[in-house]
C-alpha cells in the first residue's frame, strides 16, 4: 500500500501528534504541513477570528482537495459538526484531559495577580474561584505561552496533555482537578479525519480507534452540538466511558465573569443521547438558555 499523506499544523505539538498517528499506522506516512488562520493570527483572541475551527479548516482543506489522505487534529479544536465531505475516522487513545497551571499554584497567586489564558472557558472557571485575580489574553504555541509564566503573568493555564506530549511536565505547578476546572470538549484526545467515501483510508484508520476514547469524545461533542455550534459562552465537558458500557458525562456553562457557573451530570448507554440530554437539561432546566439569550 502507498504511504498515507497526513495533513497537520506545523507546531511542535501538532507534529508530535501527526507523528504519533504515523507510528500507529506503522510509520509509513508523509507529513503535509499546513498553516492555519489560528497559527497566523496570534495577535488577537481566538474568538475574534472565528473561535472553534480556526486551527483546522486549512488542514481539512488539504484533505478535501487531495493534497493529503488524512488530517490529524487536537480533537478539542474540531467544530461539533464534522465538515462536509469528511469523516471522523478515528479517535486514538486519549491522554490526560485535565488543565494545568504553570508558574504558580492557584492558591499561590497573589491578590491582584495575573493569569494568562486565551480561553474563555478557563477564565470563567478561575474567576469563579479567584475573583480577585486579573486575566491577560495570551496566544501562541505551548512554549511561547509557558514562557510568560513568572514574568509577564504570574501563571498560565495549558492542557496537561500538551505538556506531557512535549516532555514539559516539569513545568507544572498544579494539575487542576475537573471539579475545579472542567476541560474543553475532547481535550487530550486526537481526531483523525479522512475524505468521506475513502473506504481504503478509513479501513486503515479504523484500527487506530480506541473504543473508550471514542465513546467519551462522542458524548462530549454531542453536548456541544446540542448546545449550539455558535455558542461563544464558556462551556466544558468531560465524559468517562465505563467498563459496563455506560457513559458518565459532566458539562458546564458559565458567564465570562464566573458569577454564574452551571453544571449538570448525565449518564446512559448511548453517548450521543447522553450528550444531547445533558445539554437539554442545562439549557431548559438549569437556566442555561437565559445565559445564551442575555
Amino acid at each position: 500500500m502507498a504511504p498515507l499523506r497526513i495533513a497537520t499544523r506545523g507546531s511542535r505539538l501538532a507534529l508530535w501528534q501527526a507523528e504519533r498517528v504515523a507510528a500507529l499506522l506503522g510509520g509509513d506516512a508523509e507529513l503535509v504541513v499546513v498553516s492555519t488562520t489560528g497559527d497566523e493570527r496570534t495577535d488577537v483572541p481566538i474568538w475574534t477570528i472565528g473561535g472553534t475551527g480556526v486551527f483546522v479548516k486549512e488542514v481539512e482543506q488539504a484533505v478535501l482537495d487531495g493534497r493529503a489522505d488524512l488530517a490529524v487534529h487536537s480533537a478539542k479544536d474540531l467544530p461539533s459538526e464534522t465538515a462536509a465531505g469528511l469523516a471522523l475516522a478515528a479517535v486514538p487513545e486519549r491522554a490526560d484531559p485535565r488543565d494545568a497551571l504553570v508558574g504558580a499554584r492557584l492558591d499561590g497567586i497573589p491578590a491582584g495577580g495575573t493569569i494568562g489564558t486565551g480561553s474563555v472557558r478557563r477564565q470563567a472557571q478561575l474567576a469563579a474561584l479567584r475573583p480577585d485575580v486579573r486575566f491577560q489574553s495570551i496566544r501562541g504555541n505551548i512554549e511561547t505561552r509557558i514562557g510568560k509564566a513568572g514574568g509577564e503573568v504570574d501563571a498560565v493555564v495549558v492542557a496537561l496533555a500538551a505538556l506531557e506530549r512535549l516532555g514539559l511536565t516539569g513545568r507544572v505547578a498544579e494539575v487542576l482537578d475537573p471539579a475545579v476546572m472542567l476541560p474543553q470538549v475532547a481535550q487530550g484526545a486526537l481526531a483523525v479525519e479522512c475524505r468521506a467515501g475513502d473506504d481504503e483510508t478509513a479501513g486503515r484508520l479504523a484500527a487506530l480507534d480506541d473504543p473508550a476514547a471514542r465513546r467519551a469524545v462522542d458524548a462530549e461533542r454531542a453536548f456541544l452540538r446540542r448546545l449550539g455550534g455558535g455558542c461563544d459562552l464558556p462551556c466544558g465537558a468531560l465524559a468517562e466511558a465505563r467498563p459496563d458500557g455506560t457513559v458518565a458525562l459532566e458539562v458546564l456553562l458559565a458567564t465570562l465573569d464566573g458569577k454564574t457557573v452551571l453544571r449538570v451530570r448525565q449518564e446512559g448507554a448511548d453517548p450521543e443521547a447522553v450528550g444531547a440530554a445533558a445539554a437539554r437539561i442545562l439549557l431548559d432546566e438549569r437556566g442555561g438558555r437565559d445565559l445564551l439569550t442575555s
